[in-house]
């Protein structure tokens, strides 16, 4: 259990994907930024990897040879997503946000974490996808807005520039 000095934690989910550095930019403006140095929240910032088999999305003759090039794309892209994060966190002056990247599916990753530090509040990016693309590929956010063990915001970027 918290003890009355420890500070809520806020787990945001980030990929590669626009609408999620979106999201967690529009996290930090809201949450961090204006209470610098004195965050109302303890920021941790999550990247699920996928593993190559998974990402791959097939079995068969040859996939041996390929997955180790296709694991070396996978950490490479949870690298730059990493940088990314910490260089927006810097950027806003919000220093100590812990980000880690776990391998496996995004949505169970999520309600994981959640559960794993109580978290108070889950954000995540919204992709926009249509409902026929939704219900084949399955939606982070609406899997975590069901699934989750805390509020979840879901951030949608504005299709237009305000």
């Amino acid at each position: 259990m918290a003890t009355g000095d420890e500070k809520p934690v806020m787990v945001v989910g980030v990929d590669e994907s626009e609408q999620s550095i979106y999201a967690l930019e529009w996290t930090l403006d809201r949450f961090f930024a204006p209470y610098a140095p004195n965050f109302p929240f303890k920021l941790l910032i999550i990247h699920a990897k996928p593993n190559a088999v998974s990402a791959l999305g097939f079995a068969g003759p040859g996939i041996v040879e390929v997955v180790p090039h296709v694991d070396a794309d996978l950490k490479h892209t949870a690298a730059k997503v990493v940088d990314k994060a910490k260089g927006i966190c810097e950027s806003k002056s919000v220093h100590g946000a812990m980000m880690e990247v776990f391998e496996g599916d995004a949505r169970n990753i999520l309600c994981e974490v959640v559960d794993k530090h109580h978290a108070s509040l889950l954000v995540v990016g919204s992709h926009g996808h249509g409902a026929i693309k939704r219900a084949v590929i399955g939606s982070v956010s609406d899997y975590c807005a069901h699934h989750a063990h805390c509020s979840v915001i879901i951030v949608k970027k504005p299709k237009i520039k305000l």
